[in-house]
């Protein structure tokens, strides 16, 4: 896999530059003339008319767009230079650049350079791990690297935040303050801190046993983002082991993302010394350490040998776990008991002084007795409440076989039920079904489709052209059919700009059920696709999708996605839509029925048809009562004479 390399344009603005230009007419610079000219963005020494005593300040006064100016202009920003009269040289900050339009923050993956290198224009300062990839940053200058403000490694550094000083002259390298750049350093300092306070459970690698100082020269990898909502994963699979020689584009593991199994490929050459994150580990954030490379193979024991066994995946969750049940232990006795708590307490025996109480004014409550006695706790049979509130012996006497009684129903109430672990499709898919019923208003529009001109069609490609497609082929194709017809339905809803945006291709999605969750693989261009071609092509990417090896770019994106149920005994259903989709088509099964119908000689008579129920789901911003009846009506249409398609 190469890397992709991005260069910024430099970009000029005219009023900037006529001010510059003003500033520099005015006369001598004073220090509030190089105030202004610091607020200047552009390139100075582009300005005609200036005086020779001027020329080698307007050297020095070069200033660079570098990659701070980005395409999206609310991140719009201009490296910055600083000047003294004093002993401290000129310098420039250089900031995180946006290197795509949703970058909001990056990784340092590696620095190419290093302190005191010499930089020319075009060179590799170091790779950006982005939101969509690990893009190389090139300088548009040339001078000196003199100091790392974010070390190699460093996660989520917000766009802007300077990562580097460079300076035009090797010899002030040395001359660089040492309090440059110490606000991105406690920015640094204060994300970590937040990393680490973070009781999120998501599983993280402890770095505290890796020391880069101890180990030979190796490059640490981090759980890649391999899709744009993937903040978690799972490593599935390892292809190499530790001591495996490495070349550029081989797969070293399988990682489960939110949308499917993706393999990881190296962007390095050289030796797996170490696996941080062993096969099967769950939940592993973005970031966070998974395996340590070298370039020597000789340096593959000395890495084993300074980690430590036990700087593997660790869970979380267990921490924060015993965390809130120390802090439950604290608060023991109580003010108030509720009724129904002092039942249970008198049915079991139980200590009531020893269980904790969370209810409001020390109140003990029925939930506080019952989680007691599934840890065990209170299990004397001299109940504190026994004695405040007086009972008949008896019921003292049938304490304990009640007690055990009910333990032993307790006991058989556990083995009735089993947690089924969810896979990382599973979640995604839950949390964005729930966000898109929440955030989109849905439409919903029915008609019933006459089956009988696809049927007999389906029939007669079988027949005359060996031909053999499903109906859920034809149906890909009619939905695709009447998004060219109705352009208006082929579009999304902006939440940014406010306005509905007309797609130019028609690419469907279709909904594949797998082992791990429901994956929509898209048939792109589909109104273009013949019926034969849309069969193999669904065919193919419904195996993918079921073996988890589907390609991003082979389930990313779509303008439209149908949902067939045909299969099974469902007449009807609503389906929820895909954001940022705004339609998606329910297809039920085809029914046989009798209905009046026109015969040849003008009379209505009873006969028996095939209908199937499709009930459309869209998003009320995009699809008005115009546009949807439209739809419905030129859909309806489609199915009724099949073969028009073919045109």
């Amino acid at each position: 896999m190469a890397l992709s390399r991005l260069r910024h344009p430099l970009i000029f603005r005219a009023p900037s530059l006529l001010r510059a230009r003003r500033l520099l007419a005015a006369g001598p610079c004073n220090s509030s003339t190089l105030r202004s000219l610091h607020h200047v963005p552009g390139v100075l020494n582009q300005i005609p008319d200036v005086d020779a005593s001027s020329l080698s300040l307007v050297r020095l006064l070069n200033f660079r767009l570098l990659s701070e100016v980005h395409v999206v202009p609310s991140k719009l920003q201009s490296g910055v230079r600083h000047f003294s009269s004093a002993e401290a040289p000129s310098y420039t900050e250089v900031g995180m650049p946006a290197l795509s339009p949703t970058m909001t923050q990056g990784n340092i993956a590696k620095w190419i350079k290093k302190e005191g290198d010499k930089i020319q224009a075009g060179d590799v300062l170091c790779l950006i791990e982005t939101d969509k990839a690990t893009l190389e940053f090139e300088t548009l200058e040339e001078g000196f690297l003199a100091k790392i403000l974010v070390p190699e490694g460093t996660k989520d550094v917000p766009v802007g935040q300077t990562i580097a000083i460079t300076v035009e002259e090797a010899d002030d390298i040395q001359k660089v303050p040492a309090t440059v750049g110490g606000a991105s350093e406690v920015k640094n300092q204060a994300s970590s801190q937040t990393d680490a306070a973070r009781g999120d459970g998501a599983t993280e690698v402890s770095p505290a046993n890796i020391s880069s100082s101890e180990l030979p020269p190796h490059l640490i990898l981090d759980m890649p983002a391999l899709s744009p909502t993937m903040n978690q994963g799972n490593i599935f699979k390892w292809r190499k082991k530790e001591g495996d020689k490495i070349e550029v584009g081989d797969v070293l593991c399988e990682i489960e993302t939110d949308k499917a199994t993706l393999e990881h490929e190296s962007l390095e050459e050289g030796f797996l010394a170490k696996i941080l994150a062993p096969e099967g580990s769950k939940d592993v954030a973005v970031g966070q350490p998974i395996a340590i490379m070298v370039e020597d193979e000789n340096d593959i024991e000395a890495v084993r040998t300074s980690i430590s066994g036990n700087n593997v995946v660790k869970e979380e969750k267990p921490v924060s776990h015993d965390v809130t049940t120390e802090v439950r232990t604290q608060t023991t006795g109580f003010n108030r008991i509720s009724p129904a708590a002092k039942v249970l307490i008198m049915e079991h025996g139980l200590d009531a002084s020893s269980i904790p109480a969370s209810g409001p004014r020390g109140t003990l409550l029925k939930g506080d007795v019952l989680a007691a006695l599934k840890s065990g706790k209170g299990s004397s049979n001299n109940s504190s409440v026994g004695k405040a509130t007086p009972s008949p012996p008896q019921v003292n006497q049938q304490a304990t076989p009640t007690k055990s009684l009910d333990l032993k129903s307790d006991g058989q109430q556990k083995d009735a039920y089993e947690d089924l672990p969810n896979s990382q499709i599973r979640k995604v898919i839950a949390a964005r079904l729930l966000e898109s019923k929440q955030s989109t208003p849905h439409l919903y529009l029915s008609t019933d489709v006459i089956l009988d001109s696809l049927l007999s069609f389906r029939k007669e490609l079988k027949e005359k052209y060996d031909v053999k497609v499903s109906v859920n082929d034809i149906v890909i194709k009619v939905v695709a059919a009447t998004l060219r017809n109705v352009p208006g339905a082929n579009a999304y809803w902006d939440d940014g700009k406010g306005e509905v945006v007309l797609c130019d291709s028609v690419d469907i999605s279709v909904a594949v059920a797998t082992e791990k969750g429901l994956m929509t693989p898209i048939i792109r261009n589909a109104d273009q696709k013949s019926i034969s071609s849309i069969s193999a092509e669904i065919k193919e990417l419904a195996g993918k999708a079921r073996a988890g090896k589907l390609k991003p770019n082979e389930f990313q994106g779509g303008t439209f996605s149908i949902s067939n149920l045909g299969m099974f005994p469902v007449d009807r259903f609503c389906a929820i839509i895909n954001p940022p989709q705004a339609g998606i088509i329910a297809v039920g099964r085809g029914n046989k029925v009798v209905e009046p119908v026109v015969g040849a000689d003008g009379i209505e008579k009873p006969a028996v048809v095939n209908k199937m129920s499709l009930t459309l789901s869209a998003d009320h911003r995009v699809f008005d009562g115009k546009v949807g009846g439209a739809f419905v009506s030129a859909l309806s249409s489609n199915f009724s004479d099949i073969k028009k398609l073919l045109l």
